[in-house]
């Protein structure tokens, strides 16, 4: 694929719906398409679209690993929506107002997400751009994550021929002084991740933990180092646990914190911590060391302040789902993948 932002619309043919649609408001846009990363200003537009879209709905509309892609430019495509003029009809309007990013490699099924800016909703451009995607993703099977279970979500992957087939709960707990101590594996020693020699023994670990996974298993060292420089990567949130004996890395748990921030209403919020992702070697199983990781990491984010933790854990992984309520987690919301086969 090209790394440069397409210069015009997709074609007057995949556009006629898109026509026909904003003939019933004043609110007129195009669609047009980049492969690759696109130009900074398109970054910097579907940047904001998010984080608007993340201060009205409570969670982001694109997931770490698809904005990991957009940057890197590998495997990436998108469609943008931009506003030739105002809801009002009267001012001039600039930058993205709706995109959706599709991330995969060819022969691969094709992963959509994609947002549509608060101010902009209800004029038709969501179903713009999946009528736009359909069209260009005919005859290859395509997944779709809907962050957040709406009806407009289920509406537009309805239109699609798109079928409900995976839930991913995001869960959290909002009374971490309550949380039992730390339990002691005999043999087992946990210490903090040092990205100077711990990677290759944790990118192994993690393929084997997470083998039947359809995105944490696929890490590679490029997608760990991406994250190492992402600014909220903190090594002494990233712990490792050790066999005593032999120096084998048994498992792990990956820890993060989104900071507090000011969202576009002026709404406060605090700091989260983050169940990033909890990961033990199939040879090391039976040995109590998931929950002992899993409260490790947790007792890290109480004793570093954090009130509310959260965490996303598959819907129908029920030994996880079992220990998460039995700390005292709830479910907070839920994301759905809607699929076809090609």
């Amino acid at each position: 694929m090209s790394t440069h932002e397409s210069s015009s619309p997709i074609t007057d043919a995949d556009m006629q719906a898109d026509a026909d649609a904003q003939t019933e408001t004043d609110t007129m846009w195009t669609l047009s398409r980049f492969d690759g990363r696109p130009s900074d200003a398109v970054l910097d537009g579907i940047i904001e679209v998010a984080r608007a879209a993340e201060d009205a709905d409570g969670h982001e509309p694109f997931n770490e690993q698809t904005r990991i892609e957009l940057r890197r430019g590998e495997n990436v495509w998108g469609v943008i929506v931009s506003t030739d003029q105002s809801a009002d009809g009267e001012e001039p309007s600039e930058g993205v107002t709706a995109a959706a990013i599709v991330t995969g490699a060819d022969g691969q099924p094709a992963t959509i997400e994609m947002a549509v800016h608060p101010d902009n909703r209800g004029f038709g451009m969501g179903k713009d751009l999946t009528d736009t995607l359909a069209a260009q993703l005919e005859g290859r099977a395509v997944n779709a994550w809907a962050h957040g279970d709406h009806d407009a979500a289920r509406t537009l992957a309805s239109r699609a021929g798109l079928e409900r087939v995976r839930e991913l709960w995001s869960m959290r707990l909002c009374d971490p002084q309550a949380l039992p101590a730390t339990p002691v594996v005999d043999g087992v020693s946990i210490r903090a991740f040092d990205p100077s020699k711990d990677a290759e023994a944790w990118l192994e670990v993690n393929a084997a933990a997470f083998a039947s996974h359809p995105e944490q298993g696929k890490l590679t060292r490029s997608d760990l180092d991406e994250r190492i420089a992402e600014d909220w990567f903190d090594p002494a949130g990233f712990l490792l646990a050790f066999d005593d004996g032999t120096g084998e890395l048994l498992g792990f748990h990956w820890t993060k914190v989104h900071p507090a921030h000011t969202d576009e209403r002026g709404t406060e919020h605090a700091a989260i911590g983050e169940v990033y992702v909890v990961g033990v070697s199939p040879d090391a199983q039976g040995r109590g060391l998931g929950k002992a990781l899993t409260l490790a990491g947790l007792n890290h984010l109480k004793d570093e302040g954090h009130q509310t933790i959260m965490l996303y854990v598959d819907a129908d992984n029920a030994p996880a789902v079992a220990l998460y309520d039995s700390l005292g987690f709830e479910r907070w919301d839920v994301d759905v993948m809607y699929a076809k086969d090609a």
